[in-house]
């Protein structure tokens, strides 16, 4: 999922990264909305309530939502930073290093939110929310070449009904890569609705202990591509072994 990108990359390379991210989106968004009382992905909500409260002037609540803007880009800059800085030595490194930090950095927020959370501090925890979701963003588009963004889902639905009419209008070619950009596309809002729901339900049996589900998912996506190294070392030390 990780090791290649843009047009190098296979459609189940861009499904299986799609469908994990989009997992992983929407239920820190539901969960955290739930938990926390604030969206952890909507920059477009947060920017209108932002000059909402610029003319009302509410000093605090601007304060607030000022920095969670500046968290997320800060995510998605941070991510492309470490990129651009790391490919040369290992496309794999470049793009697990940011998944690392943001599974890293939600471990912080699911341990802090079970053992000491009692509402306060939630406009720090949604900030961080925010930077690691800024993170997965930037980083995945980065990956795909644009082609996936699994918390933009105004731009996602443009776009897919946009191509939609592109791939049912009798005037257009059908083409494989808009099929595929359509799959993409549709595994995006299945999978963010799914993790989502699933954020919700797990949230009134778990509460904030469902937090401690994400790091997983994560580390889950990075080892997946070491899988075929672990098993090309082991079956290499077994072979030398039975030589010997």
């Amino acid at each position: 999922m990780l090791r290649n990108v843009r047009n190098t990359r296979t459609l189940k390379e861009n499904l299986m990264l799609a469908s994990s991210t989009a997992f992983v989106s929407g239920l820190v968004n539901v969960a955290g909305l739930i938990a926390f009382f604030a969206l952890s992905s909507n920059v477009t909500g947060h920017m209108a309530n932002l000059v909402k409260h610029i003319a009302d002037v509410d000093k605090r609540d601007v304060i607030s939502l000022f920095v969670w803007l500046i968290s997320f880009f800060s995510g998605a800059f941070i991510a492309s930073y470490i990129i651009h800085s790391l490919q040369k030595i290992s496309v794999y490194r470049a793009h697990a290093t940011p998944i690392f930090i943001e599974a890293l950095i939600l471990l912080l927020v699911a341990i802090y939110a079970d053992a000491w959370y009692h509402g306060q501090h939630s406009q720090a925890i949604i900030a961080c929310l925010l930077f690691s979701m800024g993170l997965q963003n930037g980083t995945v588009s980065k990956i795909s070449g644009g082609l996936i963004k699994t918390t933009h889902l105004t731009g996602l639905m443009t776009d897919l009904g946009a191509e939609t009419a592109e791939h049912l209008h009798p005037g257009v070619e059908k083409s494989t890569p808009l099929r595929d950009r359509l799959y993409v596309r549709i595994t995006i809002l299945a999978c963010y609705f799914i993790g989502g729901l699933i954020g919700a339900l797990a949230y009134y049996q778990l509460e904030l202990k469902i937090f401690y589900a994400v790091p997983l998912l994560l580390m889950t996506v990075l080892f997946y591509d070491l899988l075929p190294v672990a098993r090309h070392r082991v079956w290499r030390a077994i072979r030398q072994r039975s030589d010997a």
